[in-house]
Parts: C-alpha cells; sequence; structure tokens
C-alpha cells in the first residue's frame, strides 16, 4: 500500500487532493486515496499546452460551436470542459463524502478580480457545471465580499491566493457568515465543503526573497518553515472559533507541506509529482499537526518583517492583503496564465502563416 493510501485509511479526517485537473494524474492520484482536485489559470494552460494534439481540435470545434466567442471567452469554455471532466471522476467520493470532498476545485477569472458582484455571480455559475464543483475566490478584500455572498447563495468556496494567517482566518470567517445566513433561513449547509488554501510554498518562496532583500544571512533552512508556522497558527485559530471551513495546503515545495498537516481535519492538495516522490520514497506521514515549530526555528523566522505579517491573526488587514508580495505575484501570475490562454487559443484558431 502507499504512503499517501496508508494515511488517508489511518487518518480518515486528513484528506488527500490532487493538485491538476489533468485526468491521466487525477486517476493514478484517486488510487493514492485522492477524493478531490483542483484547476486554475495555470493549470489549465499547462494541461492544454501539454496535450495540444487532444485539446487543439476541441479548442476549434469550441470555436465552431461558439461562432461569435472571441479567445477569452473559448479558452475559459475549455477550462470549464476541463473541470467538469475531472470533476466526473469524483462524484463516487462526492456521494460517500456526502459533499464535503469528492470536489473539483474551479477558479474564478482572475480578471474579475476587483469586483465581488462578478466574482459571486461568476462562482454561482460555475457551481452550477457539476454538482460537485467548488469554486475558488480570491482572498483578498474584495475577495472576502464575495466569498460570504456565494456561501450564503449555496455556493462550496475554496478560498485561494492566500498565504498568510490573517488571510485565512479572514476568509474562514467570511465563510462562516455566509453558512449562517443559510442556518437562519433553513437552507442546506451540511453537504457543502468549503476550504481556505494556504499556498504554503509561496509563502516560503516570498520569505525567502524578503529575507534576501533585508539581507538577513540567518540559516537558509528556517525559511522552509515559514509557511508550515503560518498553516499550523491558522489551524489553531480555526479549532479556537470554531470555524467550519477546512483549512488546506498547497502549492509545495517540499514535502513537510504534507508530513507537518497529517491528523488534522485539513486537505493536502500535492501536484501529482509531489505524490509520486512521497509514494516512491514510502515516506513515513504519523500524525504531526499539533507538533509546534521549533522555538528556535520561529524565533529566527520572525526576523523577517514579513513572516510577522504572514504568521499572527491579525498581522494583516483585509484591506493590506492584495498588497502583501505573495498575493501580488501570484494575482499577476494568475492574469499572465489568462493572456496566454487567450494566444493559445488564438493560435489554435488563425495559425501563424
Amino acid at each position: 500500500m502507499s504512503a499517501l493510501k496508508r494515511m488517508t485509511e489511518q487518518f480518515p479526517q486528513t484528506s488527500l487532493w490532487n493538485d491538476s485537473a489533468n485526468i491521466a494524474e487525477l486517476r493514478q492520484s484517486i488510487s493514492f486515496g485522492a477524493v478531490g482536485a483542483t484547476c486554475n489559470p495555470v493549470i489549465a494552460l499547462a494541461v492544454i499546452r501539454n496535450h495540444l494534439d487532444l485539446w487543439a481540435p476541441r479548442l476549434a470545434q469550441l470555436a465552431r460551436e461558439h461562432p461569435q466567442a472571441g479567445e477569452a471567452e473559448l479558452g475559459w469554455k475549455a477550462v470549464e470542459l476541463m473541470s467538469q471532466e475531472a470533476a466526473s471522476l469524483l462524484t463516487g467520493a462526492f456521494e460517500e463524502h456526502r459533499g464535503v470532498n469528492g470536489r473539483l476545485s474551479i477558479q474564478t477569472d482572475p480578471r474579475l478580480h476587483r469586483s465581488a458582484a462578478a466574482l459571486a455571480d461568476q462562482a454561482e455559475r460555475f457551481s452550477q457545471l457539476a454538482p460537485n464543483i467548488i469554486v475558488k475566490i480570491p482572498a483578498t478584500a474584495t475577495g472576502l465580499e464575495a466569498i460570504e455572498e456565494a456561501t450564503w447563495r449555496g455556493v462550496s468556496v475554496n478560498v485561494t491566493v492566500s498565504f498568510t494567517c490573517a488571510q485565512a482566518v479572514a476568509a474562514g470567517e467570511a465563510i462562516e457568515r455566509g453558512l449562517a445566513r443559510r442556518d437562519a433561513a433553513g437552507l442546506e449547509t451540511a453537504r457543502m465543503g468549503p476550504v481556505v488554501t494556504i499556498m504554503v510554498g509561496r509563502l516560503d518562496d516570498w520569505i525567502k526573497e524578503s529575507a534576501k532583500r533585508r539581507r538577513l544571512a540567518g540559516d537558509p533552512g528556517v525559511y522552509e518553515w515559514a509557511g508550515v508556522a503560518a498553516f499550523k497558527r491558522a489551524y489553531q485559530v480555526y479549532q479556537e472559533r470554531g470555524l467550519r471551513a477546512r483549512l488546506l495546503s498547497a502549492a509545495f515545495r517540499n514535502t513537510l507541506h504534507a508530513s507537518e498537516f497529517v491528523g488534522g481535519r485539513v486537505v493536502i492538495s500535492p501536484p501529482f509529482g509531489w505524490q509520486k516522490l512521497i509514494n516512491d520514497d514510502d515516506l513515513a506521514l504519523p500524525a504531526r499537526i499539533d507538533a509546534p515549530v521549533r522555538p528556535e526555528v520561529l524565533e529566527a523566522l520572525r526576523r523577517v518583517p514579513e513572516f510577522r505579517q504572514a504568521y499572527e491573526p491579525d498581522g494583516l488587514a483585509p484591506a493590506e492583503f492584495e498588497a502583501f508580495g505573495a498575493t501580488a505575484k501570484t494575482l499577476r501570475q494568475f492574469l499572465d496564465a489568462d493572456a496566454a490562454l487567450d494566444a493559445l487559443v488564438r493560435d489554435v484558431l488563425i495559425p501563424a502563416p
């Protein structure tokens, strides 16, 4: 039995999701115990580029079916199609877990990031693509409004572009407000499966970059713990406040981003390559969610002001979320991926002479 399969059987409250909507990878990940998967502009672009023999004719067919659609609309129709196909592989887990797992994450268009109404409306529409869709909305001040509104409308939300304890807590509380409004109205919430992602590896990246900019010459190994520390702090706050959403660990850079969260009521979402590595090395995965980060590591991390912002529950105000370095870099990357997908569709429809 694989290491990840053993983990999911020993700790059923710790769920494994696949950080890709690639069908072949998802099938194998399910054999490892995965009960969810995700898609975003970067993932969708990579899947289409790497399998252009499959997707070029499908894009051409979409263009024939929608003769007035532009490149951006056709690209997003491909993302929707990709998401629906991946979601179909998870319907068994969706029923088994009564809606809490078995979900495919599709991301709202990053070009809508300035409009809470547009994000909530698109989230509601995406949620109707399949019964087991969960919709990604960014953890920005605008996104928090959309998260509460979409939750109130019955959309299971996966909070994304989230790196800090403050973002995770604010997002969890926005989801809680939406769920409470549904509870008060007598609407169903038990089969909703909201999660709040912390992109732990991207936080590590930002802390390393910040330390370098500040010419801090500490042990570079401590920066591998930044995302772990922020995630564990957020998990502690979730337990204290009784927030119903689960935290999700994503953007892997090392195996700590799986092993340190085992045993918690959380989702671990490694890219398929990391799943293979963990299984091939037969990594031991005991419960470690309650194991604290060593005091000397936290002390070293606290030398970086950006880590203090990321670690403390009140380290950032919602108005500051979008300007936090990891947030700004990731939003820009998602916007760039949107533009690159537009260009790819253009090349399919109008090949260069």
